[in-house]
């Protein structure tokens, strides 16, 4: 499943943006995405969704991209040939948004049911929105890759699969190392 490799990059997302977080940089692009915007009376999406993580994201996935093609070809190489025709720029962006927007649904979605931002549901709700967190990225840069690829279903669902447990992981090394308040 070659189409799975693109997922490869998104580990550049939590490289660049740990350390911001952790020490606190760039403190003027740390405003929410949503403005402050409500529906229902309940935020958007919240004040841990900003403009700073959008930003760390995009570039640490676009730079992962950039370093991964001109360091180890073979792994570009084995990438479907439609991204490889759109290059690795545009891969890395649109790979870097994906994974931005996918993950504002399930936030959005947290908001509603008043769930407070770094916290979890109570009950089987916790548990869908649990996986769905792990997850989410996967779909949003299923969507954010159509301009230039479809994946495979077969191949979404593997990768919701793999990010998932990959998410999971970082997600402990992320609280071991302070950068998260919580392991999940």
């Amino acid at each position: 499943m070659e189409a799975i490799l693109v997922f490869l990059p998104v580990l550049g997302a939590p490289l660049l943006h740990a350390p911001v977080l952790r020490f606190d940089l760039l403190p003027w692009l740390k405003r929410p995405l949503d403005g402050g915007a409500t529906w229902r009376g309940r935020r958007l999406f919240g004040a841990n969704k900003t403009w700073r993580g959008a930003l760390c994201m995009v570039l640490g996935v676009l730079l992962a991209t950039l370093l991964l093609e001109a360091a180890w070809p073979a792994w570009w190489e084995e990438l479907p040939a439609d991204l490889r025709d759109a290059g690795p720029a545009v891969v890395g962006t649109l790979v870097g948004l994906g994974i931005v927007l996918g993950e504002l649904p399930n936030s959005f979605l947290k908001r509603q049911l008043d769930v407070a931002p770094g916290s979890q549901a109570s009950g089987g709700t916790r548990v869908g929105l649990t996986v769905l967190d792990q997850g989410d990225l996967v779909l949003g840069v299923w969507v954010a890759l159509l301009p230039v690829f479809v994946m495979p279903l077969a191949a979404v669902a593997v990768a919701f699969v793999a990010v998932s447990l990959v998410h999971l992981v970082i997600n402990v090394i992320g609280y071991a190392i302070g950068a998260r308040e919580t392991w999940i």
